[in-house]
């Protein structure tokens, strides 16, 4: 049955003129966004403040833990398409989710220096890593999951879809703004156990709202073969459970990977690096060559140009998070350490965190995302929408001026040394207006672009890309990395420079690759074929 004769065979649940679907997932993603993001405010400042570790220790904690996070997307929705269906992973997620920020919770005893050494709590550590592979395991299940399910519920030619996604869009960064607030305060304030228990009450919510709202999905995020689902294998065991016992494993080698964020390969003649990105090299090569095979052996010349635009752009994507994701790194070091964070605004005085001005981002993408849906439809009707290689093109130059704002900021500090807010503040706005321009048009691209029959390697291949630029944003921030004295203080004016030229050269390489793509446009635009 098609999407079409399934919907007008089903009940209509409409609330404010769409599905009441639309609103548990709205509600589900906004909880889990904001469990997300308001452990990701706390997570490096965390390791270095509280278990003592170095910024490069640090950063490459955080740049294999956003590795893994955004690649597991890949193998979960791979799971639910074949066997579990979209409800069962949501389900097996959320309780992931909500075990991994719990266990987050549990700080153990902080790291202290004994004549020269510093000592951490390992016990706790092994709580902490295992805590993270289950939120990756978790985020891998969820995630993939939620944002298919927003477009099962529209038949595939309901004009309210677009609609739709606006509204689910909107609670994912609802929750960002919110977590940033409320958990950066929390965690910094009364101690790092708060934030991120409150970002496991948090994912709670967001489960027993979607345990609730199962009844509006309307029967389409179901198993795809639920009786081969209870199929009996090894050890007389179903096949489902059979899917939990490798779910399970698949914590298990994720907590040793991320513990093992700094492990070198100390092969002659091989650069040093994490197994992580190891692991990501082999995975790139052997799905570029497989890319590579089908473009030569299985498509004709339309489809291969159209891949390699989509292929162009997905590096574009890269790119650009590569850029993105320091926010949660350098960025967020140098708002703790060498920017004055106090506002006084018509009498009201308030020092925000550090981990608080995370949420800029989210806050800045809700305000934004009206002005560009009015914006976007009138450039068009007037036929002068920049099209997808050009938006791509301005969002990475965009990208580029936003650390060229952090710049004059770190040239230029008060009269105490320090750095301003409003600085900041404009630096976040100026980079939200790029990824406004840039990212929508990584998974359209994907749909729009790719053979039909590729489209889940295609997806998969963006993911990666995203993965990668984690890792890739993790290995930027370690060239601003400071060694901290035993007391923590830092030398404020040293601190800047390191800052002024990790930002000078991520500058360059968001303009320099924008001018680039700007110059390929017209190339690219021929090889889209007229795809929008």
């Amino acid at each position: 049955m098609t999407d079409a004769a399934l919907s007008d065979a089903l009940p209509r649940t409409d609330f404010l003129g769409h599905p009441k679907g639309l609103y548990v997932c709205f509600f589900t993603e906004m909880w889990e966004r904001f469990s997300f993001y308001g452990m990701k405010a706390l997570l490096l400042l965390y390791l270095i403040k509280y278990h003592r570790f170095s910024d490069d220790h640090g950063y490459n904690l955080i740049g294999a833990y956003g590795g893994l996070v955004y690649a597991a997307p890949v193998f979960g929705g791979l799971v639910a398409d074949r066997w579990l269906g979209m409800r069962k992973s949501i389900l097996l997620g959320g309780v992931l989710l909500c075990l991994g920020h719990f266990a987050m919770a549990v700080e153990g005893h902080p790291a202290r220096v004994v004549d020269g050494v510093v000592m951490r709590d390992t016990r706790a550590l092994q709580v902490f890593y295992f805590a993270l592979a289950l939120i990756i395991v978790g985020v891998g299940f969820l995630k993939a999951n939620v944002s298919t399910l927003v477009g099962k519920l529209y038949a595939e030619q309901d004009p309210r879809r677009e609609a739709g996604f606006s509204i689910y869009y909107a609670g994912v960064n609802l929750g960002g703004v919110i977590s940033g607030v409320l958990c950066g305060w929390l965690g910094e304030t009364f101690g790092w156990g708060y934030g991120f228990g409150a970002a496991g009450v948090g994912m709670l919510f967001g489960l027993a709202t979607f345990v609730y709202g199962q009844r509006y999905l309307l029967g389409r995020a179901e198993p795809p073969d639920a009786p081969r689902l209870r199929e009996r294998l090894l050890a007389g065991l179903s096949r489902e459970t059979w899917i939990y016992v490798a779910t399970f494993g698949g914590v298990l080698v994720g907590w040793q990977l991320i513990q093992r964020h700094s492990l070198m390969l100390d092969v002659p003649g091989l650069p040093q690096m994490s197994a992580v990105l190891w692991g990501m090299h082999a995975i790139s090569v052997v799905l570029l060559g497989w890319i590579a095979w089908f473009l030569i052996f299985r498509c004709n010349r339309v489809q291969r140009q159209q891949m390699l635009v989509l292929l162009v752009l997905i590096v574009c994507c890269l790119v650009f998070f590569t850029l993105y994701e320091q926010t949660y790194g350098s960025w967020l070091l140098f708002s703790d350490r060498v920017m004055n964070r106090e506002t006084n605004l018509f009498g009201w005085h308030y020092e925000w965190t550090a981990g608080q001005l995370t949420s800029l981002g989210s806050l800045f993408i809700l305000l934004l995302a009206p002005i560009l849906a009015w914006l976007w439809p009138r450039l068009d009707r007037l036929g002068i929408n920049p099209s997808k290689p050009m938006k791509s093109a301005l969002g990475l130059i965009v990208a580029g001026l936003a650390f060229l704002v952090l710049v004059w900021s770190a040239r230029h500090p008060q009269a105490n040394g320090m750095t301003a807010l409003w600085c900041f503040v404009l630096a976040y706005f100026v980079l939200e207006v790029g990824e406004m321009l840039l990212s929508p048009i990584g998974l359209a691209a994907v749909t729009e672009l790719s053979v039909p029959s590729v489209m889940g390697v295609m997806m998969g291949a963006w993911w990666l890309g995203t993965a990668y630029s984690e890792v890739l944003a993790a290995l930027l921030g370690k060239l601003s990395a400071i060694q901290l004295p035993e007391d923590g203080a830092i030398v404020v004016a040293d601190a800047l420079a390191k800052y002024d030229a990790l930002f000078v050269y991520s500058a360059k390489i968001g303009i320099a690759a924008g001018l680039l793509i700007l110059l390929l446009t017209p190339l690219l635009k021929r090889g889209m074929h007229g795809a929008k």
